[in-house]
């Protein structure tokens, strides 16, 4: 079976001394990542990690996390990605429930982490970033990964099924589900990004969404390293500094989720000259307002590709063609092996431009949710995935992704697309994000809320039920308005409605 260690190990045999990913304004060689990532192997073989055990990420966007991630995939054993920013109780429950044996961590977790450590039997290794060792204190250095002079024993034999990530899920219903992606998954899907979006060497991409979150990692990290593209790894996202980092590093190839456009596009003091090195954007995790879609492609005359993936698909199964028609408001068509279907309720697909349920097939599906076989066979049968997203498909085979089912808002009978009423409000030219949600009616059954974050302060209730009016039908307009000055986002900033609906 290859994998995408070998395509990374492919890469630095023919370019070893290219440029892998530039850390701080400074670049590292493919030639010096393969042997970190052959030395932190070697070190956690030795440590007893095998084929078939877990390690847990706990890592912001930085060299640490890649060599982490495919050093954990060069022998064999899964790799668990976790958000740094989740409480010590979330943290407890992925590494229970994953049965990891070694997390990769913050040093600022330490404390946290060493407490798992106590309590969970599994977990027999913490190793934090930016510590000094101590053999009395319970946990490893980092550097004392790539300090033993310690290389794997040999190549491991892997199989397609082979689980390479278990990826958690938010959890906006319950507990969070691990998504069990194969060695076939994460390689499938990259090697598709690559494709669809013509990655070349001459490239130079751009991490700056969280490595963590399966969107940066495979279309930015993944698809990147294993067709030999330098990788500006950003710590974090703050649009002066982004715009500065692809100013300085010649960046071509950029992927953010639609609040990063957004912040982008309110820059005051910027144009075309400081994004001219960008050939293709891409654009993802959530659904782009089709009028910011606009006025960013007018402002910066750069291309932005929308996209559909989940973190269940590895993640992307659609895009909008880099040759041929884009058409906004659509996530595009079927991505490189990849098949979509709108289905009614019993599974059967429904005419052109009808609603209906957003399924998926193909080698990017996962195996299924770990130690969930109900859950698993709810969501995977004959070999489709349900995404639980309402969609509808055009006659060339454009997909719109219309909201999630579980958003759906019935008012008095009718239903009501959430996105429908968000894409009327970013119209207005004072507004900057919007978030619309269902809320609990007497009369009605549902009523509609929308939260507006503006710019102009002086905007009232009315003025933007006057404006929606113009556009939507009485039973989608919004019956209240709040004003508020930010939307809850969670890493990747995509809106938290789920916190709105808990604030309000």
């Amino acid at each position: 079976m290859t994998t995408l260690v070998d395509y990374l190990e492919d890469v630095a045999k023919s370019s070893a001394e290219s440029t892998a990913y530039i850390w701080q304004d400074q670049p590292f060689s493919y030639s010096s990542l393969t042997e970190d990532i052959n030395q932190a192997a070697g070190t956690l073989e030795s440590l007893g990690i095998q084929k078939g055990d877990r390690v847990a990420l706990l890592l912001g966007n930085s060299p640490e996390f890649v060599i982490s991630y495919y050093s954990i995939l060069r022998i064999g054993a899964a790799v668990v990605p976790m958000n740094p920013m989740y409480t010590a109780s979330e943290l407890e429950f992925i590494l229970s429930n994953s049965g990891a044996k070694a997390i990769v961590g913050i040093g600022k977790m330490k404390d946290p982490l060493l407490q798992a450590k106590d309590k969970l039997s599994s977990l027999d290794h913490v190793i934090l970033t930016g510590e000094g060792s101590d053999s009395s204190s319970g946990y490893i250095s980092f550097s004392s990964l790539l300090d033993n002079n310690q290389t794997p024993m040999g190549s491991v034999s892997l199989t397609k099924e082979d689980t390479a990530v278990i990826l958690y899920t938010s959890g906006t219903t319950g507990r969070p589900k691990g998504a069990i992606l194969t060695h076939e998954n994460v390689l499938s899907n990259a090697l598709a990004t690559a494709e669809a979006m013509e990655y070349e060497e001459k490239d130079v991409s751009m991490a700056v969404l969280p490595m963590f979150h399966v969107f940066c990692m495979t279309v930015s990290m993944n698809a990147s390293l294993i067709k030999g593209v330098p990788i500006v790894i950003m710590p974090a996202f703050s649009p002066k500094e982004t715009v500065t980092a692809i100013q300085k590093h010649q960046v071509t190839l950029f992927a953010g989720v639609p609040t990063m456009y957004n912040f982008i596009n309110q820059m005051p003091d910027i144009g075309k000259e400081e994004l001219s090195s960008i050939r293709l954007c891409i654009s993802g995790g959530a659904s782009m307002p089709v009028e910011l879609l606009k006025r960013f492609q007018e402002r910066f005359d750069v291309p932005i590709l929308e996209g559909y993936g989940l973190s269940e698909s590895a993640p992307v199964t659609a895009f909008n063609p880099l040759h041929g028609e884009r058409k906004a408001g659509s996530v595009g068509v079927n991505f490189p092996g990849i098949e979509n279907k709108v289905v009614d309720p019993e599974d059967r697909e429904v005419p052109p431009n009808e609603v209906g349920e957003l399924i998926v097939k193909g080698p990017n599906v996962m195996k299924g949710y770990l130690n969930l076989p109900e859950e698993t066979s709810m969501t995977i049968r004959d070999g489709w995935l349900h995404t639980g997203d309402l969609a509808r498909m055009d006659e060339e085979g454009y997909i719109y992704i219309v909201d999630r089912k579980k958003d759906l808002i019935i008012v008095g009978g009718y239903n009501v697309y959430p996105r429908e009423v968000e894409e009327v409000i970013y119209q207005h030219p004072d507004v900057v994000e919007a978030a619309v949600l269902g809320e609990p009616d007497e009369a009605y059954g549902e009523k509609i809320k929308a939260f507006v974050v503006t710019k102009n302060k002086e905007l009232t209730t009315e003025d933007m039920h006057g404006f929606c009016s113009q556009h939507l039908a009485k039973f989608k307009l919004p019956a209240d308005i709040e004003f508020i000055e930010e939307l809850p986002k969670n890493a990747t900033g995509k809106i938290l409605k789920r916190a709105l609906k808990t604030s309000s």
